[in-house]
């Protein structure tokens, strides 16, 4: 349930992290159904912007629309960027067109790609009960000195609370702030007006999500030493093997390394001996060419072999509406999959 407050306020939100003004001309790659737009659909009106729309997300009437209509400003899911930074018209921008990204954590490859193609991403963080977006990777001027891989994983992090909101907590089981360590792991929680009022008509539900006065967003991440946050993994997500906790996010941006790769999911399959391992699905770019045995190698040259797939599966990955992944798709055929062996 939003209240008029929490809406007028993330519209104001998304207007200062982005720099939107009556010179703005938004392109709705988003939908508006989903969590208003990320209130976009209130903030561009309010500063006499212009809207742009779209029927559905075509990633090359996306980009005769940046050529034709001087867009300055468009959102979407990492999905929706990898389609747009991937297709055949993809060239370099003459002016730079801000694009806020978020949905799913963007790895560092996507968000170099977009920087090379002269897009100014806007990583931002939430979830539907808060409205849209909560947090914000704001850039710092010193990170322009470091090299190419280092600004990219920077940007990768999701930050903190935009500037009208309240600054998100990372807190274990107790509720107690963890180490700014960028190791230690717990749960990102939120309060303030931009967050929801409570689930309709579901008080339990709500009183479970607001235990000790936070909203518990399920997602699990480290808090860095300059105060940002960085999200490790959904609760359900997370894979245990062999008493290992294994970041699915660690290990997608892994896979998303190599260059045939055009995008992954990777979720917890069984195994007999270690209790879960990954597992990734993988869709290569059109044309491009890779074996499971290729790309399982390729992760052991980035992460610690205990993370590196078991296996890999390759083509088209289940997406909702909005363009996310949903790996609870993927995760439940596999596990129904061995169930159905055990039988």
């Amino acid at each position: 349930m939003y209240s008029y407050r929490g809406a007028y306020l993330n519209a104001l939100g998304e207007l200062i992290e982005t720099g939107m003004n009556f010179t703005t001309r938004y392109l709705w790659t988003l939908p508006m159904f989903h969590c208003n737009g990320w209130c976009f659909t209130w903030g561009v009106t309010a500063v006499g912007g212009t809207h742009i729309c779209l029927r559905k997300v075509e990633p090359g009437r996306i980009w005769q629309l940046l050529d034709q209509e001087d867009v300055t400003h468009y959102n979407g899911a990492p999905t929706v960027q990898i389609g747009v930074v991937n297709h055949p018209a993809a060239h370099r921008l003459e002016r730079p067109v801000t694009v806020t990204v978020a949905g799913a954590p963007p790895s560092p490859t996507l968000l170099t790609r977009l920087k090379d193609l002269n897009f100014r991403p806007v990583h931002v963080y939430g979830l539907t009960e808060t409205y849209g977006p909560h947090t914000v990777c704001e850039w710092h001027p010193e990170w322009d000195t470091l090299p190419a891989d280092e600004r990219a994983r920077l940007a990768a992090r999701q930050g903190q609370g935009y500037l009208n909101f309240d600054l998100v907590r990372i807190v274990d089981s107790e509720m107690n702030d963890i180490r700014q360590d960028a190791e230690t792991l717990g749960e990102v929680v939120m309060r303030g007006n931009n967050v929801m009022k409570g689930y309709f008509d579901q008080p339990d539900a709500t009183t479970e999500a607001f235990r000790g006065g936070w909203f518990h967003s399920g997602d699990i991440g480290v808090w860095h030493p300059d105060g940002y946050i960085e999200l490790r993994d959904r609760k359900k997500d997370i894979i245990i093997s062999g008493g290992e906790n294994i970041s699915t996010i660690e290990v997608e941006q892994a896979v998303a390394r190599h260059p045939a790769v055009l995008e992954c999911a990777v979720v917890a399959v069984p195994d007999e001996k270690w209790g879960e391992r990954p597992k990734a699905f993988v869709t290569l770019k059109p044309g491009a060419q890779a074996t499971e045995p290729e790309i399982i190698e390729f992760c052991r040259q980035h992460i610690a072999h205990f993370k590196c797939p078991a296996a890999v599966e390759f083509g088209e990955l289940p997406k909702t509406s909005t363009g996310k992944i949903q790996k609870f798709i993927l995760r439940d055929r596999e596990w129904s999959g061995r169930a159905k062996r055990i039988n």
